[in-house]
This record gives structure tokens, sequence and C-alpha cells, in this order.
């Protein structure tokens, strides 16, 4: 018991050191486009990146369309790579590079529910939501902080600290998806792409019972809460949506090759 209580006080340090500990990206006031270069380094570094795949013929039409609502929108070019990764996923780094998994590809049923990650992905840019969730973790730590130092120190403050400020962040961070999802399905609409897309690919991931969610669903919003605000936005806006029909049957069917041999980035 001894050495356990050690432990748990060594991890009640390390708690309250990580909340003093600044986010690096944030102090060092990079831009957008240095904080993007950077994943994209670690991730050619992974070898992750594809440079060539037929999978590029398929995607390259929806990403057109929705640069072409988006970029004036947005003051960094935007760019799409595919990138080879076992769990299906998208996601948009700040500066403006916008990253999709072979395997989600593979996972959508149809071209409109890949258009439709795309778009929530693109939101994401728009809203520069990955530089404004820096700015809120840091505001939490210095609240957490400050409360550590109220409440004094020990492991159940540290505990209690930490497990406040990670809710906090979680809240933002479900509360930026929702939004990516309202706006995301306003593109799809101005690209002329079904915004029920979206819809459907919730409900794909909420049957399909992944044992861990992708990015596009990890610490988000519950699907069916996503599934209820889409439509209640959809109706709210009756001259943007009214023409687009909500069942799957009416969906394009995504044509990929069979051939996916790629060549990465080295």
């Amino acid at each position: 018991m001894r050495h356990f209580s050690i432990s748990l006080a060594g991890c009640a340090f390390a708690a309250l050191l990580l909340l003093l500990l600044p986010v690096r990206a944030f102090a060092q006031q990079e831009t957008e486009p240095q904080m993007g270069a950077e994943l994209f380094n670690e991730l050619k570094s992974k070898g992750e990146i594809v440079a060539s795949s037929p999978l590029y013929e398929s995607l390259r039409p929806i990403a057109s369309a929705i640069t072409k609502v988006v970029q004036p929108q947005y003051a960094y070019p935007i760019h799409f790579y595919i990138v080879h990764e076992q769990q299906p996923n998208a996601f948009a780094a700040p500066g403006g590079n916008v990253y999709v998994t072979d395997s989600l590809m593979y996972f959508v049923k149809n071209s409109q529910e890949l258009t439709g990650t795309i778009c929530h992905e693109t939101s994401h840019l728009l809203h520069h939501d990955s530089v404004a969730l820096m700015q809120r973790d840091e505001q939490i730590r210095k609240r957490a902080v400050a409360a550590a130092i109220v409440l004094g120190p020990g492991l159940d403050t540290a505990l209690a600290v930490g497990a406040i400020a990670h809710l906090d962040s979680l809240h933002y961070s479900r509360a930026a998806e929702e939004q990516a999802d309202l706006t995301g399905s306003d593109t799809c609409a101005a690209a002329n792409s079904n915004p029920w897309g979206l819809v459907w690919l919730f409900r794909d991931f909420s049957n399909a019972q992944l044992d861990s969610p992708p990015e596009i669903l990890s610490d988000h919003p519950d699907d069916q809460h996503r599934i209820a605000a889409l439509e209640q936005h959809f109706q709210q806006n009756p001259t943007r949506f009214a023409r687009f029909s909500n069942d799957p049957q009416t969906a394009t069917h995504l044509v990929l090759p069979k051939d996916t041999s790629e060549t990465f980035l080295r």
C-alpha cells in the first residue's frame, strides 16, 4: 500500500504539472500553415501519405466541387491527401490540408456520404477550430491551475481539477463538431450534393459498432443527437434543403478501383 500511495502522489504531481505546461503550438504563436506543415511532415515520415493511387480518381471530383464552395471563404489553399490507415477516418489540419483515409473510402456506402464527410472537415477549416481549441485549452489550463492553487495540493484536487478541465474541453469540442455538421451540410447543398449523406454516414458508423470511433466521431456528440440536429437544420431551411431526398436509395454509387496498390511519399 505504501508503494501504491507513492505512485498515486506521483500521478497527482504529474497531473498538476501537465496543467501548468502551455500548449506548445499556441505558446509559440505558430501560424496555421506552419501547424499544418508539421502534421504533414509527421504523416510523411510515417509513410502514411499516399502519393499515387487510383483512389484519387474517385476523390478528386468530389474534392474539386467542395473546394469551389469553400476556397473563397478560406485564406489558405486547400489540398486533399489520401492517407493509409486501417481506421475509416478524415481530418482537417490548420492551413488547408484535408486528409481522407483509404479505409474510409471503402467504408462509405455512396458518394454523398464521402462528400458529407469532407464537407464536415472543411467546416473545421472555415471555423479555424484547431486554433480555437488550442486557445480554449490554454484558458482551461489557466483556470485549472487557479483552482488547484485555491483548493490546495493533493491527489483528490489533482484528479478533480483534471476531470473538470477534461470535461470542459470535451464540451467545447462537441459544440465545434455539431457546428461543423451544420456548416458542412450547407456546403454540401451549395456543391449540389445531397446533405443527407451526413445523416446516412452517422447511421452507418452507429450500426458498424467499431471498437474505437474514428476522429469524426471521437469525443463527439451522440450519433442520434447529431442526426436530430441535422434534420432540424434541414427543416428550418427548406429553401436550401427541400430539394434533396432523405432516401439513401437515391444516392450515387461511389465507383472505386479494385486495385488499391499505393505509392507512399518518403
